[in-house]
């Protein structure tokens, strides 16, 4: 057990990715059920089974970065878990295969209602895992298009990230399914602003200083330069910032959103400016350490937050 312990805190380390998982999750679910109008706090079932199947399909998706990247971790990388032996891709490929299963299980569960006439199932939720998982296994493969992708690292970097709004989509499925009201309308800038997160930790954690590059590691710092890729990165940061003042206009939450946000947000571009000009490796750390402050501000504050003020106002 020792060695996936190990595993874990380099590859997918829970204390950092949970919370953040966590507030993804929630913030779904209670975006949906601010949508819906809901009279009452969501059932704690959904807030479960979103976090539950949000964590599988990251660790999923590390699992197959571990395939998808084996031949240059061994050349360039092999430090990394798997090239130095700690794990092995058989025994990831079977942790994958327990992971889908546990998703399909308490996506199952929360699916089961009960009706006058006994036992009934909600399908959608499982159609919803469905999409994921045929996303997911698409992002496997590369969209067989792996040399074509690789060529083209804008296309690459948004064809990956529409995997962030499937699983968002899911996790708000696990309110509005159960309810039986249908999808509620709005959703679509909820899931925007997922879309643009996704880039801005995606280009967060991948911008280093000159001392940090490494060989053979195709960073965004290295492909464009680092003005470019930290003006890249401020630009998803701003297109997420639109989205999430579009969806919280739907929840009637937008100046307390814009007003939090843009408080990041401007810690964020002077943090970049600051990055730029000196190309310090202490301030690239920041730069993906504020991508999961941002992240983290963001989820809260367009669903578990309004919720939370929604639920206080009403029982007081």
């Amino acid at each position: 057990m020792n060695r996936w312990w190990i595993y874990q805190q380099e590859r997918f380390p829970l204390i950092a990715h949970g919370p953040l998982i966590a507030a993804f999750s929630a913030s779904a679910v209670s975006y949906s059920a601010l949508l819906r109008g809901a009279g009452e706090l969501p059932r704690w079932e959904s807030y479960i089974v979103a976090f539950l199947v949000s964590l599988g399909s990251f660790l999923l998706l590390r699992i197959a970065d571990e395939f998808k990247d084996a031949e240059e971790d061994a050349l360039h990388r092999p430090y990394r878990a798997v090239p130095r032996g700690l794990v092995k891709l058989s025994e990831l490929r079977r942790i994958g295969v327990a992971v889908a299963g546990v998703q399909l299980l308490f996506s199952g569960w929360l699916s089961v209602r009960t009706t006058e006439d006994g036992i009934g199932f909600h399908e959608q939720l499982l159609g919803l895992l469905a999409v994921t998982w045929v996303y997911f296994g698409l992002m496997s493969k590369e969209f067989f298009a792996r040399d074509w992708l690789k060529a083209r690292p804008v296309v690459y970097l948004l064809s990956h990230m529409a995997i962030m709004p499937l699983v968002d989509w899911f996790a708000t499925g696990c309110d509005w399914v159960p309810s039986g009201a249908g999808m509620p309308k709005g959703l679509s800038w909820f899931l925007a602003a997922s879309f643009c997160n996704g880039v801005v930790i995606e280009l967060g954690r991948k911008i280093r200083a000159p001392e940090q590059e490494e060989k053979g590691v195709e960073t965004y710092s290295f492909l464009w330069g680092r003005s470019l890729a930290v003006a890249s990165w401020l630009t998803a940061i701003a297109a997420t910032l639109g989205c999430a003042w579009m969806a919280a206009t739907r929840i009637n939450f937008e100046m307390t959103v814009v007003q939090v946000l843009s408080v990041v947000g401007l810690i964020a571009a002077g943090l970049g400016a600051a990055f730029i000009r000196t190309e310090s490796g202490r301030l690239a750390k920041l730069i993906e350490v504020v991508s999961g402050a941002w992240t983290l501000a963001l989820y809260l504050m367009l669903g578990v937050v309004p919720l939370a003020a929604k639920a206080c106002s009403e029982w007081s």
